[in-house]
C-alpha cells in the first residue's frame, strides 16, 4: 500500500513546463510508431494505447459486443481470474484502465520502473490472452445490463441518443454503444471474442510513452507487449452522413426539466477553417460564462442553469452540438433564444473583443492540460491520431493566435447554418 501511495503521489507530479516537453519519434524494431517523452525525475511510466475503430467496429446484430469485451479485459487473463490479477496489479503498485467510444478502445497503464518488466509483462497478458472466463462473462454483462437500464431512465441520455439516432440513422454512431438489454443479452463468448480479434490489432494502435524509460529501452519494451497482437483488425466503418433539417424533435418523457441537444454540420479538425472555428465557438458557446448563449440565455432570461457548445469531432462524422436543459415551460424560449444567437452569429460574427477573449482564454488554459505523465501521454496519441505535426504542442497556441477577425467573421458566415440547426427535446415542454 505504501509504494502504491508513492505511485499515486507520482501522477499528480507535473512534467516540466510546456515548453520543454521533447517528444521523440520512435520506430520499434518491429515496426511499430511511438511517440515518447523522456523524463527521469521520478521513477515513473505513463503508457497510453489507443487502437482506432472502437465499438462502431460491432458486427452488424452483435451491438455492445465490443463494450462489453473491454469491460472483460481486466477480469483476468491467462492463469489468473479476476480476483487474482487485481491481486497481483496492486502488488506492483500498477494502475490499468481500459475504456471505449465509438472510434477507438484505449488501454492506459502507469507503473513503477522498478517494477516495469512485471507490470508489462501482466497487461501484456490481458491484450493477448484474457480469459474471458464464464463468470467474468455474466458479472461483467450484468453491470452493462444495469447501466442501459438505468440510462433508460435519464432524460440527458435518452436525448443524447436519440439526436444520435436522428442524425447518423443506420450508421454505428446512431445506435448506444452500449448496446440494448436484448442484444447484450443475447451475447455469446464467441461473440466475444470476435469483438475481442476486431478491435485489438497492431495494424490500428498508436502509442504514447512518458515518464522514467530511455528512447532505448522503448523499442523493446513496446515489441516485447505489442509483438504477439494481431496483424490485422476489422475493416474500420463507412464514413457517417449526418443529416440536419432545422426542425425540432419532442420525445415525452416524464420529468420536470426538459433537455434539448441540438446541432448542426461541424468542421473537420485537418480543415485550414478548424482554428477560426474552434475560437468562434469559444465565444458562441464553448467559453464558460463569457459565451453569448450563457449570457443570452441564462444571465439576460434565467432559462437554464448552463447551456453550451462544442466542436464534436468523430473519425466519420464532423458535427457543430451543443445542450441546454430548462423547466418545461421555458424550453421553447429558451430554444429560441439559441436559434437567435446562432443566426446573430452567424450573420454579425464576433467582435475584436470577443476574439482577443477567446484566444486568451484557449491560450491560457492550453498549458493547464500537461499536468502529468498520464495525461501527457494521452495527448500525444491524440495527436497521432489526429494526424497533428510532432510539434503541435510548441505551434498550437500560435495557431490561434494568428486567427484574424476577418477570418473568423468569414467561418461564422459560411460554417453556420442556422436554418439547419435541429433540436431534440426529452420532457414536456410547452409550446413545442
Amino acid at each position: 500500500m505504501k509504494a502504491l501511495a508513492l505511485a499515486l503521489a507520482a501522477w499528480l507530479i507535473a512534467l516540466p513546463a510546456l515548453a520543454e516537453v521533447d517528444i521523440k519519434d520512435v520506430t520499434t524494431p518491429g515496426g511499430l510508431t511511438v511517440w515518447h517523452v523522456e523524463e527521469h525525475s521520478i521513477p515513473f511510466t505513463a503508457l497510453e494505447l489507443r487502437f482506432r475503430g472502437g465499438t462502431s467496429l460491432d458486427a452488424p446484430g452483435k451491438r455492445g459486443a465490443i463494450n462489453l469485451m473491454t469491460g472483460l479485459l481486466e477480469e483476468g487473463a491467462a492463469a489468473l481470474d479476476a480476483r487474482a490479477f487485481a491481486k497481483a496489479r496492486d502488488g506492483l503498485a500498477a494502475s490499468f484502465s481500459y475504456d471505449v467510444g465509438d472510434d477507438t478502445l484505449t488501454v492506459s497503464a502507469k507503473f513503477l520502473t522498478e517494477n516495469r518488466d512485471e507490470a508489462l509483462a501482466l497487461l501484456r497478458s490481458t491484450l493477448v490472452e484474457p480469459s474471458f472466463n464464464d463468470a467474468a462473462i455474466e458479472r461483467v454483462r450484468r453491470q452493462v445490463l444495469s447501466g442501459i437500464r438505468s440510462n433508460e431512465k435519464d432524460p440527458s441520455n435518452i436525448a443524447g441518443e436519440s439526436f444520435a439516432k436522428r442524425i447518423y440513422g443506420t450508421h454505428p454512431y446512431g445506435s448506444d454503444d452500449s448496446g440494448t438489454v436484448e442484444s447484450v443479452t443475447a451475447l455469446t463468448r464467441d461473440d466475444i471474442l470476435a469483438a475481442f480479434a476486431a478491435t485489438i490489432a497492431r495494424d490500428r494502435v498508436f502509442i504514447g510513452v512518458v515518464g522514467d524509460v530511455t528512447e532505448a529501452e522503448v523499442g523493446p519494451m513496446l515489441d516485447t507487449l505489442l509483438g504477439d497482437l494481431p496483424a490485422t483488425g476489422a475493416p474500420l466503418p463507412a464514413k457517417a452522413e449526418p443529416a440536419f433539417d432545422g426542425k425540432t424533435t419532442v420525445i415525452p418523457f416524464e420529468t420536470p426539466q426538459s433537455v434539448a441537444v441540438f446541432g448542426q454540420s461541424g468542421v473537420p479538425f485537418d480543415h485550414p477553417d478548424y482554428f477560426a472555428a474552434y475560437l468562434l465557438n469559444v465565444s458562441l458557446g464553448g467559453g464558460g460564462f463569457e459565451s453569448r448563449l450563457m449570457e443570452e440565455v441564462r444571465e439576460k432570461r434565467g432559462l437554464t442553469y448552463g447551456v453550451y457548445s462544442y466542436l464534436a469531432g468523430k473519425d466519420g462524422a464532423d458535427v457543430w452540438q451543443g445542450s441546454v436543459q430548462s423547466a418545461n415551460n421555458r424550453v421553447a424560449e429558451a430554444i429560441a433564444v439559441i436559434r437567435d444567437e446562432w443566426a446573430r452569429m452567424a450573420e454579425s460574427g464576433v467582435t475584436a473583443q470577443e476574439l482577443q477573449d477567446a484566444k486568451t482564454y484557449l491560450t491560457g488554459a492550453y498549458p493547464l492540460r500537461f499536468d502529468g505523465n498520464g495525461p501527457i501521454a494521452n495527448i500525444l496519441v491524440g495527436m497521432q491520431i489526429q494526424g497533428m505535426p510532432i510539434d503541435y504542442i510548441a505551434t498550437r497556441n500560435d495557431r490561434v493566435n494568428a486567427v484574424t477577425l476577418d477570418q473568423i467573421n468569414r467561418v461564422a458566415r459560411e460554417w453556420l447554418k442556422p436554418e439547419m440547426l435541429s433540436f431534440t427535446v426529452v420532457g414536456q415542454p410547452e409550446g413545442l
